[in-house]
């Protein structure tokens, strides 16, 4: 709960309620989307993030930093994901020849044939869990609200290609 505030610093219900109700909405799917990922295909939401920036980037590859800003983790956090799905040959690691510290990962075939095996289940509960809640002209208003609080937001994702499978 929220610690008690004076009444400037406090939210109001409706607040709140905005507030809250993301949270809650996000944490709960994103752990049905994980769990459901994980149960059927043995891959975590975050393992399926990184497959499908990295099948929709050119020549499957992408910088270790690029990829971490672009899934939202940090530049360890990343690194220790690329390195389970290395383990796994869904990834490998290549050095960057024009920056020694610097290295890429790329998609392997056994990777993107996980990734087209994990898509119809991602899609499906994106759709049972979120979009069915919501009519198309709700889905664009949303999409527009996100725009509104975090500028780029739809550019990041529009580079992307439908999901493969």
């Amino acid at each position: 709960m929220y610690l008690r505030v004076d009444n400037a610093r406090r939210l109001s219900a409706n607040e709140l309620d905005s507030w809250a109700g993301l949270l809650r909405v996000h944490g709960t799917i994103t752990r049905q989307l994980d769990g459901d990922l994980v149960e059927r295909h043995g891959i975590s939401l975050s393992d399926y993030d990184v497959l499908v920036f990295l099948a929709n980037s050119p020549n499957r590859r992408m910088r270790m930093s690029e990829l971490a800003d672009s899934v939202l983790i940090s530049q360890s956090g990343v690194t220790r994901l690329v390195d389970r799905l290395v383990r796994r040959g869904l990834v490998e690691r290549e050095p960057c020849p024009d920056d020694r510290r610097g290295a890429f990962a790329v998609l392997t075939d056994a990777g993107y044939a996980k990734l087209v095996e994990a898509a119809g289940t991602h899609v499906a509960d994106v759709r049972a869990r979120f979009l069915q809640h919501l009519t198309d002209e709700e889905q664009y208003v949303l999409a527009r609200l996100w725009e509104r609080i975090l500028p780029g937001t739809s550019e990041t994702f529009s580079r992307l290609k439908p999901h493969p499978g």
